[in-house]
């Protein structure tokens, strides 16, 4: 229920995409709040774990409940929006290797999003958070110095390629929208746009963002490419998606999550080194030259898709939620580090 100043008392709430990299944490702060939570896995013998994994870091799921759904299909959401006064809406496709058809993303990321809001407007939903990107702001523009905002969006009617997840991530987003817009009723939207999300990991399933330092700790990135990243701590994240819950001005906006200005993977490696010392020993030192990503690119799925960010420097500021909402992010530093030190802690694991 929403209160006069505008924050959230017991509220029932649904996290879709309860296994997700951001959605863990999200789990994690509401249950720590005192929220009664619902979340959809896309198969309830997954249930298990993730309740495991959130006591494991300290959660009492005695008021967490999973559903089961797919964001392909109708069926379970009824049920998964049954009595929410909000909905967090974090599932989304976010593969390590680029697909080979860009529908794989473009399908589920749209008609998922349109699906969920649909649902939670005829169960009477009061206010939708959607997971967008900054994928959704700053592709397909020429370099520039200035930093993206929220007023920015990803351009996809240009000359400049833009890869499949950030057109998916585009057209998602204008698809909630464009849903409100039309058909949204009484209802209200707020939409998070975080950069690459690194943080600590909960357990070895995680986001593709967290590969970028997976790969250079085991060794899985013999050199570094030129190319920047702005970064934001998963922790961070979370806490702005229940800002964007609670607070009444954040209703109708878009929030962009970002800790501070980009930094290079070089940079990136530099911090892991300097702060893990020699469980960081296979941290590359070396710059890969362009040429030779983008022949390896050819190849290997995995670094195609990033062969168009090569050289490219894009800062985006978080003023807007800083000043509206009082959101103060970690720094660059710490969701580096905490990455790297918890993705030490599981071995090198990943399901």
């Amino acid at each position: 229920m929403l209160g006069a100043e505008g924050f959230v008392f017991m509220a029932r709430v649904l996290v879709t995409g309860g296994t997700g990299f951001i959605a863990g944490h999200t789990l994690l702060q509401l249950l720590a709040a005192g929220h009664e939570v619902r979340t959809t896995v896309r198969s309830l013998g997954r249930e298990a774990g993730v309740r495991a994994m959130l006591k494991a870091h300290g959660a009492d799921t005695v008021r967490l409940t999973f559903v089961e759904a797919e964001l392909t299909a109708d069926g379970g959401w009824a049920e998964a929006v049954a009595g929410c006064e909000f909905v967090l809406h974090m599932a989304s496709p976010f593969p390590v290797k680029a697909p080979r058809d860009e529908m794989e993303l473009i399908v589920p990321a749209r008609e998922g999003t349109v699906r969920v809001l649909r649902a939670a407007r005829e169960a009477g939903v009061k206010r939708v958070v959607v997971t967008s990107s900054f994928a959704a702001i700053g592709y397909g523009h020429a370099p520039r110095v200035e930093a993206f905002d929220e007023r920015d969006w990803t351009d996809l009617s240009g000359t400049r390629e833009v890869p499949a997840y950030p057109k998916s991530k585009t057209l998602a987003e204008r698809a909630a929208w464009e849903f409100m817009e039309r058909e949204g009723g009484g209802m209200e939207l707020a939409v998070v746009n975080p950069v690459a999300v690194f943080g600590p990991v909960l357990g070895p399933e995680y986001a593709a963002s967290v590969e970028v330092v997976a790969r250079m700790l085991t060794g899985g990135m013999p050199a570094c490419p030129r190319i920047s990243l702005g970064v934001v701590d998963v922790r961070d994240v979370a806490a702005l998606h229940l800002l964007a819950m609670t607070r009444a001005e954040a209703a109708g906006e878009r929030w962009l999550a970002v800790a501070g200005e980009s930094v290079s993977i070089y940079e990136i490696g530099q911090m892991l080194r300097a702060r893990l010392g020699e469980a960081a020993k296979k941290v590359p030192t070396r710059m890969i030259p362009d040429w030779v990503l983008k022949f390896v690119g050819i190849f290997d799925a995995t670094v195609r898709g990033a062969r168009t960010e090569l050289g490219q420097v894009k800062h985006g500021s978080s003023a807007k939620a800083k000043r509206v909402l009082g959101w103060e992010p970690r720094s660059v530093e710490e969701a580096v580090v905490t990455c790297g030190e918890s993705l030490v802690g599981l071995g090198g694991k990943r399901s």
